[in-house]
């Protein structure tokens, strides 16, 4: 049995994470470097990439890369995998991080809008999990962690898009893990709550934002970005050898209610 301080351990380990250059990605992506990790951040914008790679290699003394890729375009992504794989010589870990969200009442939203949540959300983190699946299945194994949401699990209104995506990543993730066992792949799901990222900022003070959202939870406050980081950790990690097709909710109590 491995020293409990090894259980955590990622060093030697290579991942990429989408949408790394900020918000829960960066988040994330700081986390496995700070457990010895080497990390990709994948942004559809090079400059945001590369500075956030900086700023983790500076920080944590790990090697950090920024590579320019937009997951939604099958090409891309492949490349994406393809280029990590050439540069770090392995791929051990991937987390789909890439995401947006469009809010409002089903009646004012365009089919538009839909699809580009279902795009982003879903098609890119298939896409990505498809371009990476070779290259784990060649390394011998390997964890891929999909980024759901508790929107997966439980209902708000007016977020028909973002909570029909989430609820894909779900399935998503149940079915790739049923697939990929045989070659020792665990893949995961994280389900955040109500974190205070970019992307929730503008409703941070409204009465939606305070009562349906903050307040339905039992700890009552916004999620701090770093509280993502210990669970991204434990499924990168050893300590998580027998752990695949599970969401791991981090959400302050939200579906507990």
């Amino acid at each position: 049995m491995l020293p409990g301080i090894k259980l955590f351990d990622l060093t030697g380990r290579a991942a990429i994470v989408t949408g790394g250059s900020k918000g829960l990605g960066l988040a994330m992506a700081s986390a496995l470097a700070s457990a010895g990790a080497e990390v990709v951040i994948v942004s559809r914008h090079l400059d945001e990439a590369s500075a956030a790679a900086a700023e983790i290699a500076r920080q944590f003394g790990r090697r950090a890369i920024g590579v320019q890729a937009d997951v939604t375009v099958p090409e891309q992504a492949e490349a994406m995998a393809a280029d990590v794989r050439r540069e770090l010589g392995h791929l051990d870990i991937l987390v789909n991080s890439a995401g947006i969200n469009i809010r409002g009442p089903i009646d004012e939203l365009t089919p538009a809008q839909f699809q580009q949540v279902m795009n982003t959300n879903v098609n890119g983190t298939w896409l990505s999990c498809r371009a990476v699946v070779p290259h784990l299945k060649h390394a011998g194994g390997g964890r891929i962690i999909n980024l759901a949401s508790a929107l997966g699990l439980v209902g708000v209104a007016n977020r028909t898009p973002y909570a029909s995506s989430k609820g894909a990543i779900v399935q998503l993730t149940r079915a790739l893990a049923l697939e990929l066992a045989p070659h020792n792949v665990l893949v995961n799901a994280l389900c955040p709550g109500p974190f205070l990222t970019e992307m929730n900022r503008p409703i941070a003070d409204t009465e939606e934002g305070m009562k349906f959202i903050v307040g339905a939870t039992a700890l009552k406050r916004w999620a701090k970005l770093e509280e993502i980081q210990g669970a991204a950790i434990f499924l990168a990690s050893p300590a998580a050898s027998y752990v695949t097709g599970s969401m791991l909710v981090v959400d302050g109590g939200w579906t507990a209610q």
